[in-house]
């Protein structure tokens, strides 16, 4: 059987809620496998009663080198199918642990004193979606810029900004930070539906509630509206990555960390192929569209989100611009080493970077072990995204028609 014939078959399966039997026809694609022969089928087919479930798991990395003590506070976390309940399918990346119960972080983890992190709503016929604001300490009524912060399978608004410390870092660099909340209805395990058709279009599904939320901000507070950014982890890192595709005139820049490029699956088997090995090559596309500014950061040790994911997506942008390239080689003192690789226009300056951790896994890099899946041994991805995000307006014109 063909790759294609077996994700079609695996659809198929999913679709009859054989998920035990879908996954193990993609493992053996995945290992190389010949697969039988599809059987024969009518034209019924059973519909799915609600979303397909697609969420992380954080995997711990067996270090090899001599700082044992620095292990990164990463802990199980579920990414993939929701049958998976086997754990002895850990060498292959895919199976499923029960999430990890762990106290809340605490309000000092979360916020900076004198700052606010407030609770909104925001509706429309799309549905609602919840959120959190952080505003510094330092806000007057200046225009300032906003960071929308897109969590991780199993994370909260909370849990996210712990662990990203986004908050402290914003509030040196006095910017708004929203975090919206993908709630359990709308996903088992809290993820961002990246892999959806409905849920990768403007105007349509969550997309538009990420941007209604971005908009709601803009219009109760003084948002610099050409200097408004998205990012996230993940799930949420490829629902950033759709939300550049959909909405370049309104992000200004994205960052994507341990995600997948837009476009790469449309449903549960093609997003657990790419997870596992990167997208197909043909559905990586930007639409001939000039490409968002983009920050990426992946672990090359990453079992969860295949580290291909990260140079597709670079490769996505590349593709409808002339770069120059210049490459970088770091190491955190006591932490991760890193090539660093920075794509500028003719005019020189850098669009897109890529961050290749080595020795990381699916893990927020820098990050405090107050929140879930992060890595404290660096580099320090918050506050290199915000960096990034700052260094980039939308055009004038743009700035002004949102």
């Amino acid at each position: 059987m063909l790759n294609q014939d077996i994700i079609r078959e695996a659809t198929r399966l999913t679709r009859a809620g054989q998920l035990v039997e879908a996954t193990a026809l993609l493992q053996r694609m995945l290992r190389g496998e010949n697969a039988p022969n599809a059987p024969s089928h009518g034209s019924d087919r059973i519909a799915l009663a609600g979303p397909l479930i697609i969420d992380a798991k954080a995997n711990a990395v067996e270090e090899t080198d001599r700082h044992p003590q620095s292990e990164p506070a990463t802990s199980a976390q579920p990414i993939t199918l929701r049958a998976l309940l086997d754990h002895k399918e850990r060498r292959s990346g895919i199976g499923l642990r029960g999430i990890i119960k762990r106290p809340p972080p605490s309000t000092s983890d979360i916020v900076p004193e004198g700052a606010g992190f407030i609770e909104g709503m925001y509706s429309s016929p799309a549905g609602s979606r919840a959120y959190r604001l952080f505003i510094p300490s330092r806000y007057q009524g200046r225009p300032l810029p906003l960071v929308v912060m897109l969590h991780g399978c199993t994370q909260s608004p909370e849990d996210f900004a712990a662990g990203t410390r986004m908050n402290f870092i914003a509030e040196e660099q006095n910017c708004f930070v929203v975090y919206p909340a993908q709630p359990s209805q709308a996903n088992q395990a809290k993820c961002w539906n990246w892999f959806r058709t409905a849920d990768q279009q403007r105007g349509r599904g969550e997309p538009s509630l990420i941007a209604g939320i971005t908009r709601q901000i803009m219009r109760d507070y003084s948002v610099d509206r050409k200097r408004v950014y998205v990012g996230g982890l993940s799930a949420g890192a490829a629902a950033a990555a759709v939300m550049g595709a959909t909405y370049d005139d309104l992000y200004a820049a994205i960052g994507i960390h341990s995600g997948l490029a837009c476009g790469v699956a449309t449903d549960l088997p093609s997003a657990l192929v790419a997870m596992r090995q990167g997208g197909p090559d043909h559905k990586v596309s930007s639409g001939g569209r000039t490409a968002v500014p983009t920050i990426i950061f992946h672990g090359d040790r990453d079992t969860t989100v295949h580290p291909n994911n990260g140079d597709q997506i670079l490769e996505q942008s590349v593709r409808t611009i002339r770069t120059q390239k210049k490459v970088h080689h770091g190491q955190v003192p006591g932490g991760h080493a890193y090539t660093r690789t920075i794509l500028s226009d003719a005019s020189g300056r850098g669009i897109l970077e890529h961050w290749n951790i080595h020795g990381a896994g699916h893990a927020w890099s820098g990050g405090s072990a107050a929140g879930s899946y992060t890595d404290p041994r660096g580099p320090d991805a918050t506050r290199e995204m915000l960096r990034f995000f700052l260094e980039h307006s939308l055009p004038q014109e743009q700035g002004r028609s949102i």
